[in-house]
């Protein structure tokens, strides 16, 4: 499937679905606690039936019949042994918590794998963590790539932990306070903080103790307990970013709700860095508005959000003089190398754009349309999507049913705006 998307301007309002990460967190903590929680307005993607398929297979019963809530009956942080394989799909947060769950079991092994991408996404840090904290993790082709043997039992101790993906992190921080003893992290790397304070928030409201010592060291009280919860899923920052950048692109008076600037998402910074660039962007209680306006070129140290690289590196096309979008080395772990990605699929477009180590070098360009590959990257290919309202001539991006791995109404909801988006097969 392919998404032809021509020269636009847009106008009107949208509301953003539910946070991708924020489910799969609430998933794993809700599977992980005793008795029944519920979570209400999850996101309904590929990505969080991932989580949701994965946690059934170890233990948990998750209704999601009623697509506006979730009722989940945990295990009681005793997972059971799966029947089968754990298949993540494309989910990368799905993997890694799950592969923190499973160093819960107290017999019997569980196997992860997940689609073709995730097979080439490495997980090291979090496999030595498990082992050092009394765990048992090995990748099957010995590279730490998937596909995982993983059992427990997390019996805490001392570990240290390069986060080079946040993701790593959390799921310790998620699955430690279930294991036999204390545990003490040192963090010797962390990428992505936002991320972190997410996961510490959820902790916090689910009652799990730990000590923060300014990030660089944790300790977690082991044999701990929660009880079930209800919780509203807040909405998507990362998935705003997509129309924060477009209506910047190409948008009048464009209205984006159900967005809470107070909570924990760093895609909320994508905010600050469209104001930095000369976008109109006004915050009410109900909305984000924002309105097309003369964009400059600023730097922008994306360290804390590094999947806004894709929609952002479009925009830079956009701004006058130069744009650097720097210290994400990190966006090379992806789904694809996002770098490399963008860079080349950006140039077919007529981009005038600079692959760095750690980010990206982009010049004020004259995009004139074409044909690209969303190298089956839900976050390139609606980043491409958006190159399409400001080019000469139409984009045409291939792999685009991988959008549906976190948006699955991304089309539908640009059409809303007055987007000149369509897929075709």
């Amino acid at each position: 499937m392919r998404i032809i998307s021509s020269k636009s301007e847009l106008n009107g309002t949208v509301r953003m679905p539910g946070s991708k990460s924020h489910t799969i967190r609430a998933v794993a903590l809700a599977s992980l606690a005793q008795g029944s929680s519920t979570i209400h307005k999850p996101l309904v993607s590929l990505d969080t039936l991932s989580a949701v398929n994965s946690y059934r297979m170890l233990g948990a019963d998750i209704d999601i019949s009623d697509s506006a809530q979730w009722l989940v009956k945990g295990f009681s942080a005793s997972p059971s042994v799966p029947d089968n394989v754990i298949d993540v799909g494309n989910s990368g947060t799905s993997l890694r918590m799950a592969v923190g769950t499973a160093g819960l079991l107290d017999k019997g092994y569980a196997v992860f794998t997940g689609d073709e991408q995730i097979r080439r996404r490495p997980s090291g840090p979090l496999l030595a963590s498990i082992n050092e904290l009394g765990g048992f993790a090995r990748s099957t082709r010995e590279n730490d790539l998937p596909p995982f043997i993983v059992a427990g039992r997390l019996k805490g101790g001392k570990t240290q932990i390069k986060a080079t993906s946040s993701q790593y992190f959390s799921a310790l921080l998620v699955n430690c306070p279930f294991g036999d003893g204390q545990t003490k992290i040192e963090v010797l790397l962390l990428n992505e903080k936002p991320y972190v304070e997410m996961t510490l928030s959820w902790l916090d409201r689910v009652g799990l103790r730990y000590e923060n010592h300014n990030f660089e060291r944790f300790i977690i009280p082991g044999s701990q307990k929660i009880n079930g919860f209800d919780v509203v899923i807040p909405a998507d920052f990362s998935s705003a970013t997509f129309f924060l950048c477009a209506a910047a692109l190409a948008g009048r008076d464009v209205r984006i709700e159900g967005l809470d600037m107070n909570d924990t998402q760093g895609d909320k910074a994508v905010v600050d860095y469209l104001r930095a660039m000369g976008a109109k962007i006004d915050i009410t209680d109900e909305a984000i508005i924002v309105s097309a306006d003369k964009l400059v070129g600023v730097e922008l140290d994306l360290n804390a959000t590094p999947d806004a690289l894709p929609a952002m590196a479009v925009v830079a096309c956009c701004a006058q003089g130069k744009t650097k979008l720097y210290n994400v080395a990190q966006a090379r772990i992806k789904e694809t190398d996002r770098l490399a990605v963008m860079a080349k699929e950006l140039s077919k477009l007529g981009a005038e754009i600079k692959e760095l180590p750690d980010g990206l070098e982009i010049s004020q360009s004259e995009l004139k349309g074409g044909r690209v590959d969303g190298n089956d990257d839900h976050r390139v290919v609606m980043a491409l999507a958006l190159a399409g309202l400001v080019s000469d001539e139409p984009v045409i991006i291939e792999g685009a049913e991988s959008a549906a791995v976190t948006f699955p109404n991304f089309v539908e909801l640009m059409n809303k705006l007055g987007a000149d988006i369509h897929t075709e097969q």
